[in-house]
């Protein structure tokens, strides 16, 4: 089998990369690809640094094809928002470039889209579905909803075998990653295990979905080793907690106390600190599963283990 991880260089993707040498799928080749790469590449792994919107870094990067992609590179909503022609041409334009790209060389090649929440808008107090209407209030949902619904249509049309996970923030990202608007749920996690005070822009009472990267990984996997055509569209379940009960948990993990104040940035509130309940029983029926508790995704989030 023949993978191709998009976006390897960050965040998730170096944790799906590091996995795949250990996952239970026959990989005959591995490879990795992203606008460029921090880290030498893996024993035995490819990488290709470009531009997947250059038709010809494209057309030599997908030779001779691949059996299953993961498409995990985009730019960040908060950057895709105050550059939009940037987050066109990379949550867009690239993505159906790939799709399209990928599917003619490989027909019926499965692959895996992580999508988001973002998706949805603006949320009211009802439990969260994969049947929850969309209404995206940023460029960045927008641009994930088209592409879930190429996605589908694709599969529909037998073309590809797509699957799309609509992830919420994925917790904790480097402190030097910018341009993510859920930010504050990362810096939370560092900056109390630093021992450090933390001025958290939204309050306590906060309610965010959380998801740390080893989780998310293996929704990837799970997701990857479907039945192909089982499902198009998956809303994976994710640990729903406030602000301030991650704080209490992260302390109790590091056993030291925090120091955190509250702010009161309605708009980041309304954007990722007042999500409803979820409910994700089709996906659990499918084997996808969230953190085991808040503890767990502590230890997880902090660990920076893949």
């Amino acid at each position: 089998m023949r993978v191709l991880v998009t976006g390897a260089d960050g965040f998730l993707g170096r944790g799906l990369a590091a996995r795949l040498a250990l996952a239970p799928l026959p990989i005959e080749k591995l490879v990795l690809t992203d606008r460029a790469f921090a880290e030498p590449a893996l024993a035995g792994v490819d990488q290709s640094a470009g531009d997947l919107s250059d038709p010809a870094f494209l057309e030599t990067l997908l030779e001779p094809g691949f059996d299953l992609v993961f498409h995990l590179a985009s730019v960040p909503g908060g950057l895709a928002e105050r550059e939009q022609a940037l987050g066109q041409k990379a949550n867009l334009l690239a993505p159906i470039a790939l799709a399209t790209a990928v599917a003619e060389r490989r027909p019926g090649a499965r692959f895996v889209f992580a999508s988001s929440i973002g998706v949805y808008g603006t949320l009211g107090n009802d439990a969260v579905t994969i049947h929850t209407r969309t209404t995206p209030d940023l460029t960045y949902g927008a641009h994930k909803l088209m592409t879930e619904y190429l996605l589908s249509d694709m599969a529909r049309r037998g073309v590809l075998s797509s699957i799309s996970l609509r992830f919420p923030g994925i917790v904790a990202r480097p402190q030097t990653e910018s341009g993510h608007g859920s930010a504050f749920m990362s810096l939370l996690f560092h900056r109390i295990a630093a021992g450090e005070a933390y001025a958290c822009p939204v309050p306590a009472s906060s309610v965010c979905w959380w998801v740390s990267r080893r989780a998310a990984v293996d929704l990837l996997l799970n997701a990857a080793q479907l039945e192909a055509g089982r499902v198009t569209l998956v809303q994976p379940p994710a640990l729903v907690a406030t602000t301030g009960e991650v704080a209490v948990a992260v302390a109790h993990y590091i056993g030291r106390p925090a120091n955190v104040t509250w702010g009161s940035d309605e708009t980041l509130r309304q954007l990722f600190g007042a999500m409803p309940p979820l409910d994700a029983s089709e996906a659990l029926a499918l084997g996808f599963k969230a953190d085991a508790d808040l503890e767990t995704l502590a230890k997880a989030a902090l660990s920076g283990e893949p």
